[in-house]
């Protein structure tokens, strides 16, 4: 079983990235709802299954089944990488309460039993206020799981991003739809998606396909892949497994000795490009301190920082890498400059 979509020629150059909210907040129910085996979210999880008993979210679960179809209405196509969640939830209140009413009977039918439930029959018979209902559900979700989260999943998703912008510079659009996920292929210009159900698409007009890295998702991937909504794939943004481990504060003795702990900190902490926000929040220390240091690194040439949205991110050299690596001797010896 598989998805595929063929590109035209236009396609590959239309294609781009794209970070969402609403779905975050959707694959992380997800994720609660049905969590796989050996989640890298188990800790999560557990400080969030009491918020979640508190939220009414029964409407949602039964539109959310283990397998088959949730409702494409509940997935606006993003915006771009810096759409907010506001924009988005707004999209889905404006649906139209007949299109909402047919994905609703599919997304039903999925789960025997649901349709005919005192939720499911409500749902139905009053499609305009079932949108209301699940967006309203959506959006307390968000305020009370992600939002205050937001920060640091955003963090690791700008963050994925930047590293796909690299991989494209190096190699082409090509060897970033191969490196996406073990299930998503790239070959003669179809993207094959190795999961059920079965869908061919053939794109037209040059849209394209939205790639939308998530911390959620993991381990597989998402999307949307039926006309007519956009083309878009969601798929486990890189450093997931490290997003809720304690932070590194404390960096070989050394590094220390060279640099001063909180540069060290910083140094070690950016194993990913990371904005000062995020590694702020990593580490437990001021935005002000962290953003002093990140300078201090920089203009020794440890680090660069780029421009991503309206966030700056900032990344080890390869001397700042050789440096927490403990590889100086691997670095091409520069020739001392001669005296004039």
């Amino acid at each position: 079983m598989a998805i595929t979509i063929r590109f035209g020629p236009a396609d590959p150059l239309n294609c781009r990235f794209a970070l969402s909210p609403v779905w975050e907040t959707q694959a992380a129910l997800r994720a609660l709802a049905h969590p796989p085996e050996g989640a890298p979210h188990r800790r999560w999880a557990r400080e969030a299954a009491p918020l979640v008993r508190s939220l009414p979210l029964d409407a949602l679960w039964a539109v959310m089944p283990r397998h088959g179809y949730t409702p494409d209405f509940l997935f606006p196509a993003p915006a771009g990488p810096t759409a907010s969640f506001e924009e988005e939830i707004a999209r889905i209140r404006a649906t139209d309460p007949g299109r909402a009413e047919g994905e609703l009977a599919r997304a039903l039918a999925c789960t025997p039993g649901a349709a005919g439930s005192a939720v499911g029959r409500a749902l139905l018979a009053d499609p305009a206020a079932a949108v209301t209902t699940l967006a309203a559900a959506v959006t307390r979700a968000w305020e009370t799981l992600l939002a205050p989260e937001w920060p640091r999943l955003r963090a690791v998703l700008d963050a994925d991003v930047a590293h796909r912008a690299r991989q494209l510079a190096d190699g082409g659009l090509g060897r970033v739809l191969d490196s996406l996920h073990p299930q998503i292929t790239w070959c003669d210009g179809t993207l094959r998606i190795a999961r059920p159900p079965r869908h061919h698409r053939v794109l037209a007009g040059g849209e394209g396909v939205t790639l939308v890295p998530s911390v959620f998702v993991w381990p597989g991937v998402a999307g949307g892949f039926e006309a007519p909504a956009p083309a878009a794939v969601l798929y486990p943004a890189r450093g997931i497994a490290r997003l809720w481990s304690p932070p590194r504060t404390d960096p070989r003795g050394a590094l220390v000795r060279l640099l001063g702990r909180g540069r060290a900190a910083v140094l070690t902490a950016l194993e990913e490009p990371a904005s000062t926000t995020a590694l702020a929040a990593r580490l437990g220390l001021a935005p002000s301190s962290v953003s002093a240091h990140l300078s201090t690194l920089r203009d020794a040439g440890l680090l660069v920082s780029c421009r991503v949205g309206h966030q700056v991110l900032y990344a080890r050299t390869a001397l700042g890498r050789a440096l927490t690596d403990g590889h100086l001797d691997d670095l091409e010896e520069t020739p001392p400059t001669p005296p004039r």
